[in-house]
């Protein structure tokens, strides 16, 4: 069977455009990743900026309404893991870990990773002290000192998460004011149980089994210090995954898909990114899943075209 639309991907971005392509009557396929599935949004607390949600929503049922509603209008969701994508042609292939499906278009939703400090023994003590998400590992931190690093929205978001848990939580940033909107730095700021490490980054992860401290140096002076921690939680951006098209569309420098922008075209006819794998700037739930509605749409005509 030869699909209209498969979808590799998932996130406001991936179920946005399957939204707008089950609409259209082209019986997406959407294959949303068996550990990835919702995106970077299901590692998320409460999400207060995306549109009609007054009171806020959780990122995970967020993701689980944008999912029932593709699903409503009959987009057929699996959750599998894409393995290989062979996108030349007028039929494309997709490999997954269970079969191989064909469609005459491809969009690609596969977002964006933690970016990882790139520290000795960072792999190692991950999950022993070192993560990349509040939600996830707050709570095993209990009446402990926390170190987040970033400042971004982010990492305001974590630390004050984290300071439900933590004995303390120290915020280290490289700069001496923060990326964080106007909001998101006050509300942290205002946490008693929140610190502030400016001019500062973390150049080495100090423990054995698990995380003891964190050595800080100054940015402006050099000088260091170690700063006792248990848990390091690293919140300085995402990187695109987009490894598997790297050696098939164009990306910039930093890895992220091209697209003919206004649309969402790559150099290969029949072949769509959205979200933020094609998305260097904004990387919002919202441009997110307007990415999403552009994708799908640039699908709908290129096979309106094709059928002409």
């Amino acid at each position: 069977m030869i699909h209209d639309v498969v979808i590799v991907g998932s996130g406001p971005a991936g179920y946005t455009a399957a939204t707008y392509a089950a609409r259209a009557q082209l019986k997406p396929v959407v294959l949303a990743g068996s550990v990835t599935a919702g995106g970077a949004l299901m590692n998320t607390t409460e999400v207060e900026n995306y549109p009609g949600f007054v009171e806020g929503i959780m990122g995970p049922e967020l993701m689980t309404q944008m999912q029932e509603q593709a699903e409503r209008f009959g987009a057929d969701v699996r959750f599998e893991d894409v393995t290989e994508l062979e996108l030349e042609g007028d039929v494309k292939r997709i490999t997954t870990d269970d079969e191989v499906y064909e469609a005459r278009t491809v969009i690609i939703s596969t977002g964006s990773e933690y970016r990882h400090l790139g520290l000795d023994g960072e792999d190692r003590l991950s999950g022993h002290g070192v993560s990349y998400c509040a939600t996830c590992d707050g709570f095993f931190f209990k009446d402990q000192p926390i170190v987040v690093v970033g400042g971004g929205d982010s990492a305001m978001e974590e630390a004050t998460f984290l300071s439900r848990f933590g004995s303390s939580v120290t915020i280290v940033h490289r700069r001496d004011e923060l990326r964080a909107s106007a909001v998101m730095a006050k509300r942290a700021q205002d946490d008693p149980k929140i610190d502030f490490a400016w001019n500062s980054k973390v150049v080495a992860i100090n423990g054995a089994d698990a995380v003891e401290s964190v050595t800080l140096e100054d940015t402006v002076t050099g000088e260091r210090r170690d700063l006792p921690a248990s848990g390091l939680f690293v919140a300085i951006g995402q990187v695109p995954r987009s490894e598997l098209v790297k050696d098939v569309l164009e990306l910039d420098g930093k890895g992220y898909i091209k697209v003919e922008a206004p649309s969402q075209r790559t150099r290969i006819p029949g072949v769509f990114a959205c979200g933020d794998v094609a998305d260097p700037e904004y990387q919002q739930a919202i441009t997110a899943a307007g990415s999403g509605c552009r994708a799908a749409l640039d699908a709908e005509h290129y096979l309106a075209a094709l059928d002409a």
